[in-house]
């Protein structure tokens, strides 16, 4: 597939902390990839750097093949705070950002788009937080942008504009559009994103899909209910399991290989049923590489 962003080496230091440290990645055309981290792990600076908002101490980004503020007309951003003009309509706000394109966007397809076509007629300063995160939506994509970056995008949101949100992301991506967000919504990452990035110390802890990175999750289990007691002996003696939860006749097997529980129960014949498998969730992924990203650095 065609490589649509290309980061080589980056660096950026603030005195003497590097907030991003030699960072390299390529992203492809029509992906969502999701830049995570803790507060402070460089992914905002990283996002600025690759929009050519600030200047890397070291390294380069390309953007489209050229230096980002060679094609800022090709990019699209909606960043942490959204600022609006007083005495100003949404849709007059979106007609001017309009007018700073060539081939902007129709207007009543923002409107549509960010959910906003019953305030077209509201004042821009009188929105709401959530109403004021989906302006910036708008505005975002008002010059139909190549490459649309999203840093905290549904902060303030409902669950109803959230979703709303999300099946717009998925459609600019089937449309070839290439995405790139930031969120503390772990689940939103889940949902939207082809591959995530995950910042730690200013640099790329981990990098894969939502299935690769939950899959390195050690702690997995097996949970089933049991039509007549089993020994624990038995339980104890089934490969990998590296625990057992027995409530009632509820079981829960803790395991670094869930296939092979599974396969031993079937062999053994026990007499289960309602089985679960918990294959680990992004939370405890982020959790887990994170830790093991401070580990590293003491």
């Amino acid at each position: 597939m065609e490589k649509i962003i290309e980061v080589n080496h980056i660096t950026k230091r603030f005195k003497d902390k590097a907030a991003v440290n030699d960072v390299s990645f390529s992203i492809e055309k029509g992906t969502v990839t999701a830049i995570l981290g803790p507060n402070g792990a460089g992914k905002t600076t990283m996002i600025t750097m690759m929009l050519g908002l600030l200047s890397p101490t070291e390294g380069k980004a390309r953007m489209l093949g050229k230096n980002p503020k060679a094609v800022r007309n090709r990019l699209g951003a909606m960043l942490q705070e959204v600022s609006v003009m007083d005495g100003v309509t949404v849709g007059e706000t979106i007609d001017l950002f309009r007018s700073y394109y060539e081939a902007p966007l129709p207007k009543n397809e923002l409107l549509r788009l960010a959910d906003l076509e019953a305030e077209e007629k509201k004042m821009a300063d009188g929105l709401s937080g959530g109403q004021k995160r989906r302006l910036g939506f708008a505005l975002a994509l008002a010059g139909n942008p190549d490459i649309l970056f999203l840093d905290e995008p549904t902060v303030g949101m409902d669950i109803t504009s959230r979703k709303h949100f999300w099946d717009e992301i998925r459609q600019f991506a089937r449309l070839g559009k290439t995405i790139i967000l930031t969120t503390h919504y772990l689940e939103e990452a889940d949902q939207l994103a082809n591959r995530i990035m995950l910042f730690a110390n200013g640099t790329i802890a981990c990098d894969g899909t939502p299935e690769e990175i939950k899959a390195r999750i050690t702690k997995k289990s097996v949970t089933f209910t049991m039509s007549k007691p089993i020994p624990a002996s038995l339980l104890a003696a089934i490969p990998h399991v590296k625990g057992a939860v027995v409530e009632g006749t509820r079981v829960s097997l803790v395991t670094n290989d869930t296939d092979a529980v599974l396969r031993a129960i079937f062999e053994e014949k026990l007499n289960v049923h309602d089985i679960d498998v918990e294959r680990g969730r992004l939370d405890e992924a982020f959790e887990q590489i994170v830790s093991q990203a401070k580990e590293e650095i003491i």
